[in-house]
């Protein structure tokens, strides 16, 4: 028994993904995190590996994640593959037939969705091929030499040079679209196609299988009158009102035949030379009716452009009121987490921004001009035998405020295979940082190289800014006794997407725009 999945439940399921990240109920974020690359791999920034699937590894992504922004309604669109219009080139025309056993003729396709039949021109109009030009004496086509600029409803020519293209107009990209979802290789599909006032012209005027276009696919012999053309010719077919007029050339062959009325309802349909009148000659032509989408051309943009991949957009930037996005370090590996929890809760996290490391708020002498060597370690003794230990993400000589994490390799399994280490520098009990140490213990921060520190936990500190020569510093966490617990729960939700990259240095005067492609 034969079967195919269709690309109509690819373009359904990116649409249920959208439907996902819009509903109230759901909190899906994009993640950033590994400062530390290289431990996992010394080739990585020139071969990043591939991510793994299992849950080891998504356990370890969790270990390595240090913030996370909120995917809202404005940062996620339907995209289609980006198809620039260029003088000379050739595309594929629309239709309703191609297959293994019907390529398209420019691209050799074997569906509508891979063919080029859609373009952008320069000032980023999108329109689809209805005609390319295609006859008899140019099975495949002809190059496209007129751009096509127009916004018209109704599908023409887009110049004088008679290359034979039609063209049908159907959107045009806002400059916040371009800005946030135009890429290298994807280009995007309004959102709310079907509701949206800004696309309702080209939408109420589709008309269900209304033909649009003919082509000849057999000229004839000796049909009719020479330089002739019949008017009103019937299309047949499950519709109604279809229309076409034939022009006959000089040598008795059918020159062209063009639409002069596109009636509605067609699945399928036959030019009827008889009851239009025309003399059938001695090789009878033949025509290829093609028939439009559901609904119409522009009536569902995305089954009619094949829009089943999504792109979700984040853009991680300083934010000096909630700086969860550290600076001075490097990320190395960006995903998406869907219904992530609060800390210790199994309430769903609703913050546009959150973070997903700890914290320590120091004092001493010399907190303003110490320096904490990133990825590297730092201790306290919590108690007599016990020692809590963490590795830098950052360190704020203004605020004192050190961020970092707890990861697995600290108690002794190897970063690469997650197995373990049976002589574990740090034992194996991964133990927390105290403001209120046991009897041995200390507040004292110590560097890993094993120098003294006079710079302690802030225990007396309680809140989420300080002032600062009459300036106001915000932390981005909330302290208590002078230590900041994440924001989300570790191992909670399902992390749904992940891309290892060559690390990026984070500085405060920059801007980093993610672009994740989804493809269903």
């Amino acid at each position: 028994m034969s079967a195919i999945i269709t690309d109509q439940i690819r373009i359904l399921n990116s649409k249920n993904f959208r439907n996902g990240v819009l509903s109230t109920s759901n909190a899906y974020y994009t993640f950033v995190g590994l400062t530390n690359s290289t431990d996992f791999s010394d080739t990585w920034e020139a071969r990043p590996p591939a991510p793994r699937d299992n849950f080891n590894q998504e356990n370890d992504y969790w270990d390595t994640m240090v913030a996370m922004k909120r995917i809202t309604s404005s940062d996620i669109m339907h995209v289609i593959p980006k198809r620039n219009w260029s003088s000379g080139s050739k595309y594929d025309m629309y239709r309703h037939d191609y297959s293994v056993d019907n390529l398209a003729a420019v691209s050799s396709a074997t569906n509508l969705y891979s063919s080029f039949f859609y373009v952008m021109n320069k000032d980023f109009r999108i329109y689809i091929c209805l005609q390319n030009g295609t006859s008899p004496d140019n099975p495949t086509g002809k190059p496209s030499l007129d751009e096509p600029t127009f916004t018209d409803l109704e599908p023409r020519v887009a110049g004088s040079s008679g290359d034979g293209y039609i063209w049908k107009y159907l959107y045009t990209l806002s400059p916040s679209d371009i800005i946030k979802f135009d890429s290298t290789e994807f280009m995007p599909v309004p959102n709310d196609w079907e509701t949206s006032s800004d696309n309702a012209l080209v939408r109420d005027n589709a008309v269900s299988g209304s033909i649009k276009i003919v082509t000849v696919r057999n000229k004839g012999l000796n049909v009719g009158a020479a330089n002739l053309q019949y008017r009103n010719v019937p299309i047949k077919g499950d519709g109604v009102g279809a229309e076409c007029t034939i022009t006959i050339d000089e040598n008795s062959q059918v020159l062209s035949v063009e639409v002069s009325n596109q009636g509605s309802g067609y699945t399928y349909g036959t030019v009827d030379l008889v009851a239009g009148s025309v003399p059938t000659g001695t090789v009878r032509p033949t025509f290829d009716i093609i028939i439009p989408p559901q609904g119409g051309h522009g009536y569902d943009i995305y089954r009619e452009m094949g829009a089943s991949n999504l792109l979700l957009y984040a853009r991680i930037e300083n934010d000096t009121q909630n700086p969860d996005f550290v600076t001075g370090n490097k990320i190395a590996r960006v995903g998406i987490v869907e219904n992530p929890t609060e800390y210790n809760s199994s309430t769903i996290l609703d913050k546009p921004k959150a973070s997903a490391v700890g914290a320590l708020k120091l004092v001493g002498t010399g907190y303003s001009t110490a320096e904490f060597a990133i990825n590297t370690f730092v201790s306290q003794t919590i108690a007599t035998g016990t020692t809590a230990f963490g590795r830098v993400i950052n360190y704020d000589q203004t605020t004192g405020i050190l961020k970092f994490w707890q990861d697995r390799y600290l108690v002794g399994f190897n970063t690469s295979n997650g197995t373990s280490n049976i002589t574990p520098r740090h034992g194996y009990d991964l133990a927390e940082f105290t403001s209120s140490p046991d009897t041995g213990g200390t507040l004292l921060i110590i560097p890993d190289n094993g120098s003294n520190s006079n710079l302690s936990i802030d225990s007396a500190f309680t809140g989420a800014s300080t002032v600062i020569n009459s300036r106001t510093y915000y932390y981005g966490l909330n302290f208590t006794d002078g230590i900041a617990l994440p924001e989300v729960q570790k191992q909670s939700g399902n992390i749904i997407y992940v891309d290892n990259r060559p690390s990026i240095l984070r500085s405060s005067n920059q801007k980093e725009d993610i672009k994740i492609i989804l493809q269903f």
